[in-house]
C-alpha cells in the first residue's frame, strides 16, 4: 500500500518562510515526476510544482517562480518544498503526489493527506 505523508505546515507571517516534506513508503516512486499541488477554501486544487526523477527537471506554477524550490531524494523517497516570501495567497492545504503530464496541464494521483499552510498579512 503506497503511503505519502506530508509535514512541515504551519502559520507564517507574509514574507516568511516553510519547508514541505513529503515521505513516501510502500512504492518507490524513483522513476515518476513527483509534485506539488495546492487546494485553497472554495477552489479547486492546482499544480504547484513538479521535479523529475533522472535530470530533476522542474516545472513551477507561474506565481510560485522564484520563491518556491522542489526537490527531491531519490534515495530516501522524499520530496521538499522549499516556500520562500510567502504571500496570504499561497494559503491552502498543500498535497504531495504522483505527478502526470497531460498536454500542458499536470495531474497528480497517490495523494497524501495534505498539510496546511497559512500565510497571515
Amino acid at each position: 500500500q503506497v503511503q505519502l505523508v506530508e509535514s512541515g505546515g504551519g502559520l507564517v507571517q507574509a514574507g516568511g518562510s516553510l519547508r514541505l516534506s513529503c515521505a513516501v513508503s510502500g512504492r518507490t516512486f524513483s522513476y515518476y515526476h513527483m509534485g506539488w499541488f495546492r487546494q485553497a477554501p472554495g477552489l479547486e486544487r492546482e499544480f504547484v510544482a513538479t521535479i523529475g526523477w533522472g535530470s530533476g527537471t522542474t516545472y513551477y506554477k507561474d506565481s510560485v517562480k522564484g520563491r518556491f524550490t522542489i526537490s527531491r531524494d531519490n534515495a530516501k523517497n522524499t520530496v521538499n518544498l522549499q516556500m520562500n516570501s510567502l504571500k496570504p495567497e499561497d494559503t491552502a492545504v498543500y498535497y504531495c503526489a504522483r505527478a502526470l503530464q497531460a498536454g500542458s496541464r499536470w495531474l497528480g494521483d497517490y495523494w497524501g493527506q495534505g498539510t496546511q499552510v497559512t500565510v497571515a498579512s
